[in-house]
Protein backbone atom coordinates (compact mmCIF):
# COMPACT_ATOMS: atom_id res chain seq x y z
CA UNK A 1 0.00 0.00 0.00
CA UNK A 2 1.62 3.58 -1.03
CA UNK A 3 1.23 6.49 0.76
CA UNK A 4 -0.48 8.25 -1.83
CA UNK A 5 -2.72 5.82 -2.27
CA UNK A 6 -4.01 5.36 0.94
CA UNK A 7 -4.18 8.94 1.61
CA UNK A 8 -6.96 9.69 -1.41
CA UNK A 9 -8.79 6.63 -0.34
CA UNK A 10 -9.04 8.51 2.71
CA UNK A 11 -10.44 11.92 0.74
CA UNK A 12 -7.23 13.90 2.36
CA UNK A 13 -5.92 16.45 0.82
CA UNK A 14 -1.91 16.81 0.40
CA UNK A 15 -1.59 20.44 0.79
CA UNK A 16 1.58 20.49 3.18
CA UNK A 17 4.28 22.39 2.32
CA UNK A 18 6.15 22.49 5.31
CA UNK A 19 9.79 20.24 5.69
CA UNK A 20 8.03 17.25 6.93
CA UNK A 21 5.16 17.40 4.19
CA UNK A 22 7.51 18.12 1.65
CA UNK A 23 10.12 14.88 3.51
CA UNK A 24 7.12 12.86 2.36
CA UNK A 25 6.92 13.24 -0.89
CA UNK A 26 9.70 10.86 -1.94
CA UNK A 27 8.28 8.12 0.59
CA UNK A 28 6.42 5.26 -0.80
CA UNK A 29 5.44 3.31 2.36
CA UNK A 30 3.56 3.80 5.02
CA UNK A 31 5.79 4.08 8.97
CA UNK A 32 4.30 3.43 11.87
CA UNK A 33 3.95 7.21 12.57
CA UNK A 34 2.23 7.61 9.31
CA UNK A 35 -0.32 4.75 9.93
CA UNK A 36 -1.26 5.53 13.13
CA UNK A 37 -2.08 9.26 11.74
CA UNK A 38 -4.13 8.17 8.49
CA UNK A 39 -6.48 5.99 10.80
CA UNK A 40 -6.81 9.53 13.29
CA UNK A 41 -7.92 11.09 10.46
CA UNK A 42 -10.00 8.89 9.06
CA UNK A 43 -11.76 8.76 12.27
CA UNK A 44 -12.34 12.33 12.44
CA UNK A 45 -13.35 13.03 8.29
CA UNK A 46 -15.68 10.25 8.48
CA UNK A 47 -19.51 10.70 7.82
CA UNK A 48 -21.08 10.59 10.78
CA UNK A 49 -24.01 9.06 9.11
CA UNK A 50 -22.12 6.39 7.57
CA UNK A 51 -19.00 5.73 10.11
CA UNK A 52 -16.35 3.00 9.30
CA UNK A 53 -16.97 -0.46 9.38
CA UNK A 54 -16.41 -2.01 12.75
CA UNK A 55 -15.22 -5.07 10.84
CA UNK A 56 -12.95 -2.54 8.63
CA UNK A 57 -11.77 -0.72 11.80
CA UNK A 58 -11.11 -4.31 13.75
CA UNK A 59 -8.75 -5.20 10.33
CA UNK A 60 -6.69 -1.66 10.40
CA UNK A 61 -5.86 -1.90 14.34
CA UNK A 62 -4.92 -5.35 13.61
CA UNK A 63 -2.57 -3.89 10.67
CA UNK A 64 -0.86 -1.44 13.27
CA UNK A 65 -0.55 -3.98 16.20
CA UNK A 66 1.52 -6.70 13.57
CA UNK A 67 3.03 -3.28 12.38
CA UNK A 68 4.37 -2.10 15.61
CA UNK A 69 4.76 -5.91 17.11
CA UNK A 70 7.09 -6.09 14.04
CA UNK A 71 9.42 -2.68 14.58
CA UNK A 72 9.82 -3.92 18.13
CA UNK A 73 10.76 -7.25 16.97
CA UNK A 74 13.66 -5.59 15.03
CA UNK A 75 14.47 -2.95 17.56
CA UNK A 76 15.07 -6.23 19.73
CA UNK A 77 17.02 -8.34 17.59
CA UNK A 78 19.15 -5.70 16.44
CA UNK A 79 20.42 -4.68 19.99
CA UNK A 80 21.01 -8.60 20.63
CA UNK A 81 23.12 -8.41 17.37
CA UNK A 82 25.38 -5.42 18.56
CA UNK A 83 25.99 -7.03 22.23
CA UNK A 84 26.72 -10.27 20.61
CA UNK A 85 29.25 -8.26 18.17
CA UNK A 86 30.80 -6.13 20.89
CA UNK A 87 33.60 -7.11 22.93
CA UNK A 88 33.29 -6.76 26.87
CA UNK A 89 35.77 -6.05 29.04
CA UNK A 90 35.76 -10.02 29.84
CA UNK A 91 36.37 -10.95 26.46
CA UNK A 92 38.95 -8.37 26.66
CA UNK A 93 40.33 -9.66 29.67
CA UNK A 94 41.26 -12.87 28.02
CA UNK A 95 43.61 -11.61 25.37
CA UNK A 96 45.81 -10.73 28.33
CA UNK A 97 49.22 -12.87 28.35
CA UNK A 98 48.34 -13.78 24.37
CA UNK A 99 50.88 -12.62 21.50
CA UNK A 100 48.97 -11.43 18.89
CA UNK A 101 49.23 -10.20 15.28
CA UNK A 102 48.52 -6.52 14.81
CA UNK A 103 49.35 -3.18 12.95
CA UNK A 104 52.64 -1.63 14.12
CA UNK A 105 56.32 -0.80 13.49
CA UNK A 106 58.24 -2.00 16.72
CA UNK A 107 59.36 -5.04 16.88
CA UNK A 108 61.00 -7.01 19.57
CA UNK A 109 63.30 -10.31 18.18
CA UNK A 110 62.71 -14.23 19.71
CA UNK A 111 65.22 -15.33 21.95
CA UNK A 112 67.54 -16.36 18.83
CA UNK A 113 67.75 -13.16 17.17
CA UNK A 114 65.17 -13.62 14.82
CA UNK A 115 61.86 -11.73 14.06
CA UNK A 116 58.84 -12.82 12.31
CA UNK A 117 56.00 -10.63 11.13
CA UNK A 118 53.89 -9.77 8.04
CA UNK A 119 52.83 -7.34 5.47
CA UNK A 120 49.47 -6.21 4.69
CA UNK A 121 48.42 -5.54 1.01
CA UNK A 122 45.53 -3.55 -0.12
CA UNK A 123 46.39 -5.17 -3.38
CA UNK A 124 48.87 -6.86 -5.89
CA UNK A 125 52.28 -5.70 -5.57
CA UNK A 126 55.45 -6.45 -8.14
CA UNK A 127 57.48 -5.78 -5.23
CA UNK A 128 57.51 -6.00 -1.76
CA UNK A 129 60.35 -4.30 0.35
CA UNK A 130 61.16 -4.37 3.90
CA UNK A 131 63.63 -1.89 5.54
CA UNK A 132 64.57 -2.56 9.44
CA UNK A 133 66.49 -0.10 11.33
CA UNK A 134 68.10 -1.13 14.96
CA UNK A 135 66.90 0.83 18.17
CA UNK A 136 69.14 4.03 16.97
CA UNK A 137 67.55 4.60 13.83
CA UNK A 138 70.58 2.94 11.40
CA UNK A 139 69.38 0.89 8.76
CA UNK A 140 70.33 -2.89 9.30
CA UNK A 141 69.16 -4.84 6.92
CA UNK A 142 66.99 -4.79 3.23
CA UNK A 143 64.35 -7.59 2.06
CA UNK A 144 63.30 -7.91 -0.77
CA UNK A 145 59.89 -9.99 -0.63
CA UNK A 146 59.25 -9.71 -4.49
CA UNK A 147 56.06 -10.14 -6.22
CA UNK A 148 52.99 -11.02 -4.21
CA UNK A 149 49.91 -11.21 -3.82
CA UNK A 150 47.05 -8.87 -1.91
CA UNK A 151 46.62 -10.01 1.51
CA UNK A 152 48.78 -10.85 4.54
CA UNK A 153 52.40 -12.14 3.50
CA UNK A 154 54.74 -13.60 6.37
CA UNK A 155 57.91 -13.33 6.85
CA UNK A 156 60.86 -14.25 9.30
CA UNK A 157 64.01 -12.27 9.58
CA UNK A 158 66.88 -14.42 11.12
CA UNK A 159 67.80 -11.07 12.98
CA UNK A 160 71.08 -10.28 10.88
CA UNK A 161 72.34 -7.15 9.22
CA UNK A 162 72.96 -6.75 5.38
CA UNK A 163 77.00 -8.03 6.10
CA UNK A 164 75.33 -11.43 7.73
CA UNK A 165 76.83 -10.27 11.50
CA UNK A 166 73.60 -10.48 14.51
CA UNK A 167 71.88 -6.98 14.70
CA UNK A 168 71.02 -6.51 18.16
CA UNK A 169 68.59 -7.04 20.71
CA UNK A 170 66.56 -4.49 19.67
CA UNK A 171 63.53 -3.14 19.70
CA UNK A 172 63.52 -2.96 15.69
CA UNK A 173 61.57 -0.54 13.08
CA UNK A 174 60.12 -2.57 10.44
CA UNK A 175 58.24 -0.33 7.37
CA UNK A 176 56.94 -2.20 4.23
CA UNK A 177 56.95 -0.40 0.89
CA UNK A 178 54.67 -1.75 -1.75
CA UNK A 179 54.95 -1.39 -5.97
CA UNK A 180 52.33 -2.07 -8.23
CA UNK A 181 52.58 -3.35 -11.93
CA UNK A 182 51.45 -0.14 -13.12
CA UNK A 183 54.63 1.22 -10.96
CA UNK A 184 52.35 2.34 -8.58
CA UNK A 185 52.78 2.43 -4.90
CA UNK A 186 50.22 0.02 -3.14
CA UNK A 187 49.18 0.55 0.68
CA UNK A 188 50.91 -1.99 2.52
CA UNK A 189 51.19 -2.21 6.47
CA UNK A 190 53.62 -3.95 8.49
CA UNK A 191 52.53 -6.68 10.81
CA UNK A 192 54.58 -7.28 14.12
CA UNK A 193 53.84 -10.40 16.79
CA UNK A 194 53.49 -8.60 20.14
CA UNK A 195 52.16 -9.51 23.49
CA UNK A 196 49.03 -8.08 25.44
CA UNK A 197 49.90 -7.13 28.94
CA UNK A 198 46.62 -5.08 30.32
CA UNK A 199 43.40 -4.06 29.49
CA UNK A 200 41.89 -1.08 29.75
CA UNK A 201 38.23 1.06 29.61
CA UNK A 202 38.46 3.95 27.31
CA UNK A 203 34.85 5.50 27.26
CA UNK A 204 33.57 2.29 28.45
CA UNK A 205 35.09 0.49 25.81
CA UNK A 206 37.65 -2.65 26.32
CA UNK A 207 41.33 -1.41 24.75
CA UNK A 208 44.66 -3.89 25.23
CA UNK A 209 47.88 -2.89 25.97
CA UNK A 210 50.14 -4.05 23.33
CA UNK A 211 54.34 -4.05 24.08
CA UNK A 212 55.64 -2.07 21.26
CA UNK A 213 52.83 -1.34 19.70
CA UNK A 214 50.37 0.56 22.41
CA UNK A 215 46.84 0.67 22.61
CA UNK A 216 44.41 -1.12 20.15
CA UNK A 217 41.01 -2.39 19.87
CA UNK A 218 40.13 -5.89 20.43
CA UNK A 219 38.89 -5.60 16.62
CA UNK A 220 42.88 -4.88 15.17
CA UNK A 221 43.91 -8.42 15.80
CA UNK A 222 44.40 -10.44 13.59
CA UNK A 223 45.90 -13.67 14.72
CA UNK A 224 46.79 -14.66 18.49
CA UNK A 225 49.03 -17.10 19.78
Amino acid sequence: MSYETTVAGLGIQRTGTDATSTAKLGQRSLGQEDFLALMTAQMKNQDPFKPVDNTQMVAQMAQFSSLAGITEMSTTMKAIADKLGASTPADALSWVGKTVLTEGVTAYPRSDGGVTGAVELDGDASAVDLTIKDAAGTVVRQVAMGAQGKGAVGYDWDGTTDSGAPAGSGPFTITAKATGTDGKAVAARNLVWAPVTSVTLTDGQPVLNVTGVGHIAPSAIRQAA
